[in-house]
């Protein structure tokens, strides 16, 4: 057996021994609706099925307040004419349901009789392995759960006084996935996923604030141990007493620093959305026919790079079987590429880049990003603060929103210092950041060398879809930007 093809070959185990064994089915019942489907004419078809696990535990007022354990299964048959997509669900694994679910997606199929185009044999897709394959809840038992949150609030109440209340969840899930194309791919993953999230709050003098912080991965539970989560509860404390400090943020255009990892949630949402294929097919992106254009200032260079090991955006295979890569989109400023799943990057005769997710069995694939970051310049980050004579230092960003065909944002800043003579002056507390996406990767003027990717804690929403991503840059200046503020 050639050793290369192991994983792969693991993982299809897997999914078969979840998603066929129980219900009596193997991949020759796959075909056969899918030749059901192309019965009719049709571009392309496929057949996903998923099996999810998942479980969470919370704290509050120190105490495991509440508990949640659940178990979802189906398949999804997809038929494609051209731009037009069919789709069809169920909860309900077996021949009868995959029979009927084909018939009612080949309807969009145009007049006349097609050929049964899915070959006799099965490919299997390419093998990766970015995360290993073991169920990352049976890494602790409940007790050993129970016991984490309860460290997360014993160590945070003993960091100061001023901490009043404390809030944890933790939460974890088993996804195992199985697609089955018309072109005879075949494709599995087994994709672990967990999260740590904490929230303090402190009180002085009659004034409340609050700090969170957190992290995850692919990987099990057991990997949050006493440093990592010592660490989670540091971030958090140190943000809700800085705030404690904070004046009201001053308002107006000035230059501003982004601090690295986290913040790179703006990159992601104020352009990595305007970079997926299927707004630039349509035309309704900012940077659509662009490509080759110069749209962001020298020196920036932005990646969705779904290969990173254990990270939470990474996959082994997207969720149309097709290999994760590293693209590069921007490259020293210039557009050389969109983020591509099979349909659009057909219609728009270019290559798919393994971006097709979904949110589950239920939903068809949309074009999404994976881990989405900047790549780091050559300026140490204390040079890039300093270099402001009045402006705003971003250290993180809470909520935002997004015009995805202008590109307008506007981010709040959980944690922002006012700067002057590149000196850090005092906190700030709501300032927002007020922009155009394209236009404010031209107003990047320093770019640190201290990349940063952040903890494993974002979940991005399309078309009423949410799936796991990671984010990330190094220390940025954007000269000119709009700060709102409460000054």
């Amino acid at each position: 057996m050639n050793l290369l093809t192991e994983p792969a070959l693991r993982r299809l185990d897997e999914a078969r021994r979840v998603l066929l064994d129980p219900f009596q089915l193997d991949e020759t019942a796959l075909q056969h609706a899918l030749r059901r489907v192309f019965q009719h004419r049709l571009d392309y078809a496929d057949v996903y099925l998923q099996y999810t696990r998942s479980e969470g535990w919370s704290l509050e007022e120190g105490m495991v307040k509440s508990g949640s354990f659940d178990i979802e299964q189906g398949f999804g048959i997809r038929a494609v004419q051209g731009e037009k997509t069919a789709f069809a669900y169920s909860d309900d694994i077996s021949a009868t349901a995959l029979r009927e679910a084909a018939d009612t997606v080949r309807s969009i199929a145009r007049a006349g009789q097609g050929s049964a185009k899915v070959p006799a044999d099965t490919r299997r897709s390419a093998a990766r392995v970015l995360y290993g394959a073991a169920d990352p809840l049976e890494a602790l038992d409940s007790s050993a759960k129970v016991a984490l949150l309860h460290k997360v609030d014993r160590l945070a109440r003993a960091k100061d006084p001023r901490v009043v209340q404390v809030m944890a969840s933790l939460g974890g899930e088993y996804d195992v996935m199985l697609v089955l194309r018309s072109d005879g791919l075949l494709a599995a993953d087994v994709r672990p996923l967990v999260r740590l999230s904490i929230n303090v709050i402190v009180e002085q003098g009659g004034r409340r604030e609050s700090g969170t912080s957190g992290g995850g991965g692919r990987f099990g539970l057991d990997l949050f141990d006493d440093a990592l989560v010592g660490q989670y509860v540091d971030e958090a404390v140190s943000t809700a007493l800085t705030n404690l400090d904070s004046r009201p943020a001053p308002a107006g255009e000035m230059n501003v620093v982004l601090g690295p990892g986290w913040p790179g949630v703006l990159l992601h949402e104020a352009i990595g959305h305007g970079l997926e294929g299927d707004f630039n097919r349509k035309g309704s992106s900012a940077f659509a026919g662009r490509l080759g254009q110069r749209v962001a200032a020298r020196g920036v260079t932005v990646l969705d790079d779904g290969t990173l090991p254990g990270r939470r955006g990474s996959l082994n295979v997207d969720d149309e079987g097709n290999p994760t890569q590293r693209n590069v989109l921007i490259e020293d400023g210039i557009l050389v590429g969109y983020m591509q799943d099979l349909l659009n990057a057909r219609l728009m005769g270019r290559a798919p880049t393994g971006n097709g997710r979904r949110e589950s069995y239920a939903h068809v694939p949309l074009p999404r990003m994976t881990n989405t970051y900047m790549l780091a310049g050559d300026r140490d980050p204390q040079e890039v603060i300093a270099s402001l004579d009045r402006g705003l230092y971003a250290v993180n960003f809470g909520g935002g929103q997004v015009d995805i065909t202008s590109g307008k944002f506007v981010f709040s800043a959980s944690e922002a210092w006012w700067v002057e003579n590149g000196r850090l002056q005092y906190p700030v507390k709501g300032a927002t950041l007020i922009g155009n996406g394209p236009d404010a990767l031209t107003r990047v003027k320093l770019i640190g060398n201290d990349l940063r990717l952040d903890s494993g804690v974002g979940t991005c929403g399309k078309e009423g879809q949410s799936v796991p991503v990671g984010v990330g840059q190094p220390t940025l200046r954007l000269d000119g930007m709009t700060v709102g503020g409460t000054a």
